[in-house]
């Protein structure tokens, strides 16, 4: 790990949606460390800044995909970037998704929205081993269809379940309609030999986590991603405080049991 951001140059683009794009990196010199799903890497705009971004893709040459949204001044840099330009990218950070926790165990796995991304090298590492992991389940919802990502991808994805929704349909839209936690009904899954993941805005990730628990998955076996304002990635700013945590380093990803009552307050 490095506090300085090391040259990467994109090699691949792929546009995922409107305003959301996939960029492939490969080191220009040294790698960084290896990643592990689940963690996240600050990623440099030369002459805007940083931001922090989950890996979407893990590459064993020492490559990196990150999935980016553009709603902001360094993010909007980012999602403009070409095959060729030159990005800064330090890390890696945090905490990882554990696989390891659901080996022999069902799997369910709660995305929402940009949320998929960070989500998906765990998604392909479980399912590249079947026989080590019980019935996987991927449930997918998002705002719109047109802000669904990969989805040629998804439908290719030998689960036991997969389901998707939107908040918002349009008019050749032929599939659900509502909130996520909606799909779990369908879900095939044993709640006490079970380890989740869950990841998205934070009022999905507590309605999610909570109907999870509620239906008898044990609270630490349910994974969820925590997001804050993270500016130095290394503990040292404090911008990314969430009560006794600092995300950067405690998290992203912590257990329910950690993460309930803390965002159960208020504004916290």
């Amino acid at each position: 790990m490095t506090a300085l951001p090391v040259p990467h140059r994109v090699v691949a683009r792929r546009a995922e949606t409107a305003d959301t794009v996939t960029l492939r990196f490969e080191p220009v010199g040294s790698a960084l460390p290896d990643f592990l799903p689940g963690q996240f890497a600050m990623v440099h705009s030369f002459g805007r800044g940083e931001i922090p971004v989950s890996v979407s893709s893990v590459q064993a040459t020492g490559g990196l995909a990150h999935t980016i949204r553009s709603v902001g001044a360094v993010s909007d840099g980012l999602c403009a970037a070409r095959v060729g330009d030159v990005v800064g990218i330090r890390g890696p950070y945090g905490t990882s998704w554990e696989s390891a926790r659901a080996r022999g165990r069902d799997v369910v796995i709660v995305a929402g929205g940009i949320g998929f991304a960070p989500l998906r090298p765990l998604i392909l590492a479980v399912l590249a081993e079947p026989a080590a992991y019980g019935r996987v389940n991927v449930l997918i919802g998002a705002r719109t269809p047109g802000d669904l990502i990969a989805r040629a991808e998804v439908a290719g994805w030998a689960t036991a379940y997969t389901g998707v929704t939107v908040d918002q349909p349009e008019v050749d839209w032929r599939g659900d309609v509502g909130v996520v936690t909606q799909l779990l009904g369908r879900a095939q899954f044993e709640p006490e030999e079970t380890t989740a993941y869950v990841c998205g805005p934070e009022p999905m990730i507590r309605a999610t986590a909570r109907e999870l628990a509620h239906r008898g998955v044990p609270r630490d076996r349910i994974r969820v991603s925590l997001e804050r304002n993270m500016r130095c990635a290394t503990g040292h700013c404090g911008h990314c405080q969430l009560g006794p945590l600092l995300v950067c380093r405690a998290g992203p990803v912590v257990g329910w049991e950690c993460a309930e009552p803390l965002l159960s307050v208020r504004e916290l």
